[in-house]
This record gives C-alpha cells, structure tokens and sequence, in this order.
C-alpha cells in the first residue's frame, strides 16, 4: 500500500469535490440557457426517476443463491414482488412500503 500524506488525502477530496460541483453546475448552466427542451427529451425524462429507483433496489432484491431455486426463493426477492403486486394494484407508496415490510418479516420468520 503506497503511502500517502494528509496534502494528498486533501488535495483528492478537494478534486472530487471540484468534480462533482462542475458536473452538476454544468446541467444547472446548460438548462438555463436552453428556452425550451425537446420534446423527445422530455419523453425520455420522465423515466429517469423509475429507472433510478429500479437500480436502487434491484439489487437489494436479486442476490444469487446456490441454486435457481433458492435466488427465486429468497425472501427478499418475494417480499419485493408483493410490493410490486400492490404498487401496482394501489399506487400508495405507505401501502407498498407496509406491504412489502410485512411480507419480508412474514417469510422471514414464519415461513422459510
């Protein structure tokens, strides 16, 4: 492991930090000077809160088990099909949410 010293350290945070600032700054400066977004554009942006959370929790649910059967069979994954199923059917998020916790600790407890 190369040793390095605190100015370093700071120097990387400072960069990162610049980094992170300049790319969000750039969408904040870009948008502002555009009048009006396309309208494809916008089609297209209304999936990106849907596909954030899908890649937030995706994996949270999928972990692969020794078998077929025990990735499909996992309590997480199950509990997460549930949510979805009630999602789907109520589009509340408290009844998704409880759903869902209700579910995992059910499977997780009482029944595998």
């Amino acid at each position: 492991m190369i040793d390095r010293g605190p100015v370093a350290i700071w120097g990387v945070i400072v960069a990162i930090g610049v980094a992170t600032f300049a790319v969000r700054f750039s969408f904040i400066y870009l948008f502002g000077r555009i009048s009006e977004m396309p309208t494809r554009l916008q089609k297209l942006l209304r999936f990106v809160p849907a596909a954030v959370l899908a890649a937030l929790v995706a994996p949270a649910l999928v972990t692969l088990g020794p078998t077929v059967q025990a990735t499909l069979l996992d309590e997480h994954l199950l509990a997460g099909a549930v949510a979805a199923a009630v999602a789907w059917r109520t589009e509340n998020v408290f009844a998704t949410i409880a759903t869902g916790m209700i579910a995992l600790w059910v499977l997780r407890f009482l029944v595998l």
